[in-house]
């Protein structure tokens, strides 16, 4: 053989590794040839039965969006003043205007029989008595009344700051309320989705899985090769 041509050496396998190494390749082939066996069983959990309660309960609430806001303060006007006085007027100073009349009607009968016993009804000595009672009379009813819208002013005040606090109370429990529930449905909104993006990646590993599948058993044929003298 001539120098520069080109030579080629062959060789064989050792006679005490021939038998392992072609059996070994046999069933490394044999392997490699089986189809990709994919696992049939859930790939995520899901929802769990108390989750799903969760979720339908949240969702099913009635946010009171409507009602939620900053509550507007009113003024104690004159005429809100009326409508929370007018009923403690009635019910208050009618009572006792009308027990001072009767008071005064009593002595204006008294007065008038004595005036009579004296003999002196109808003459000047009643028409200053008469005056002089309903001169009493009125500042009377003056004071009753003056003292009573006084104490009816006080009290529609505070009626009118009671309910004042009672619709701040009310307005902020329902804020309260209203993003509570805005916030339970938005952390099991987020669950949900967090739940079906598990399942969304677990779908994508499994198809991944399955398409890198031949590239692997090619890989691992080759892997047996190494290192053998072929």
């Amino acid at each position: 053989m001539a120098a520069g041509d080109p030579t080629s050496q062959t060789g064989s396998l050792s006679p005490w590794a021939a038998p392992y190494v072609t059996g070994m390749l046999g069933k490394g082939q044999a392997l490699a040839n089986q189809g990709y066996q994919g696992y049939s069983g859930p790939l995520t959990a899901g929802a769990s039965a108390g989750q799903q309660a969760a979720f339908q309960g949240v969702a099913g609430l009635a946010v009171p969006t409507q009602q939620m806001g900053a509550f507007q303060p009113q003024q104690f006007t004159a005429q809100a003043a009326q409508d929370y006085m007018n009923p403690y007027v009635q019910a208050a100073l009618d009572p006792q205007i009308e027990e001072a009349r009767r008071q005064a009607q009593i002595s204006r009968l008294a007065d008038a029989g004595r005036l009579t016993q004296a003999g002196a009804y109808g003459g000047s000595r009643q028409a200053i008595m008469e005056s002089e009672l309903n001169r009493n009379l009125g500042q009377n009813i003056a004071g009753i009344t003056g003292q009573g819208y006084q104490d009816a002013y006080t009290q529609a005040m505070d009626q009118f700051n009671t309910e004042q606090g009672r619709q701040q109370t009310a307005q902020d429990a329902a804020n309260r309320y209203g993003l509570e529930a805005l916030a339970s449905q938005a952390n099991l909104g987020a669950q949900e989705r967090a739940i079906e993006q598990q399942g969304f990646s677990a779908d994508l590993a499994q198809f991944e899985e399955e398409r890198d599948f031949p590239y692997k058993q090619v890989q691992y044929q080759q892997s047996l090769l190494q290192g053998l003298p072929i």
